[in-house]
């Protein structure tokens, strides 16, 4: 991948809450160069909706867009999504289109007749304490990709957890339903190889682009203007900071600092070559940016 593939590179905070409008979505957008990143429609309150027609009517061309959710679900520990499940799907592709195939007529991309499904429901982990019997126990199931984040001092929750602030079950279940309605028009990595020209999605984890500019993993959060721009032109990211000062929003830093850090490290081939990548790519997918950190020798063959 050479360090000059796109001239943009765009960063979304995701939300699976409830409702149409969420105060958790932000959507930035950095260019080639160095200068600094900037929200798009800032102050809006998004839709799920809005966030798909964006990517397929207003984004600039050869853009990397990253998403803040999980593009799949556990597969390479049992062989399998759903174990013993008949109909369990064989590829990401193939459980987008079942998510929402059984949604469809749910609207603003939610998720729960997915969840409360009756042959998935035991799969995930509920609020009061009821967790399904096919959860997994512990913390749940685990993607390869996750493993990678964890050997990495990130603290990363199964996408079969519906519970708590941090639980990012319903968030990555409506993405998933987004990347399905994208119908192929943007490729997804590493689903989709990437093209030689043209956008391509990737999944990120905010707190990855947090570490490389220097906060630990659990101060990833930037709730003033000041610690944004002390991470913006951290080293690593190497971006100008932002006017202003005072409070931010911490799904609009997230997004900002993503954005910047994407322009960043796309220009990385080992990003886009993990050790493990090949066995997932199709059926997990994988979180760019993630490597196997403080123990790389479980790193899979």
């Amino acid at each position: 991948m050479g360090g000059d593939r796109f001239g943009h590179f765009a960063a979304i905070d995701w939300s699976g809450a409830a409702g149409e409008r969420h105060r958790g979505i932000a959507v930035a957008l950095a260019h080639a160069g160095d200068e600094a990143p900037a929200l798009i429609r800032p102050g809006h309150r998004w839709s799920r909706g809005e966030v798909l027609d964006w990517l397929l009517h207003d984004l600039p061309g050869d853009t990397l867009v990253g998403f803040d959710l999980g593009i799949s679900l556990p597969f390479a520990d049992c062989s399998t999504f759903f174990p013993d499940w008949a109909d369990s799907p064989a590829t990401a592709r193939a459980l987008w289109a079942l998510i929402d195939n059984i949604c469809v007529d749910e609207p603003h991309l939610g998720v729960s007749r997915f969840v409360d499904h009756p042959e998935l429901a035991p799969y995930f982990r509920r609020h009061g304490g009821r967790e399904g019997a096919r959860f997994g126990g512990g913390r749940g199931r685990f993607r390869v990709t996750e493993r990678a984040q964890d050997s990495m001092g990130c603290r990363p929750t199964s996408n079969f957890n519906l519970v708590g602030a941090a639980q990012v079950g319903k968030s990555s279940l409506s993405g998933m339903r987004l990347l399905h309605r994208l119908g192929g028009r943007l490729p997804v990595w590493p689903v989709d190889p990437v093209p030689a020209t043209g956008s391509v999605v990737v999944e990120i984890y905010t707190t990855l682009a947090a570490l490389a500019a220097g906060r630990p993993p659990g101060r990833s959060k930037m709730r003033t203007m000041a610690e944004l721009n002390a991470a913006l032109v951290a080293p690593a990211i190497a971006s100008a900071p932002l006017g202003g000062q005072g409070a931010i929003d911490d799904h609009a830093s997230d997004a900002l600092l993503t954005a910047a850090w994407l322009r960043r490290a796309a220009a990385d081939r080992l990003l886009w070559h993990p050790p493990g990548l090949d066995a997932v790519a199709h059926t997990e997918g994988w979180t760019f940016g993630a490597t196997w950190g403080k123990d790389p020798g479980n790193a899979p063959a």
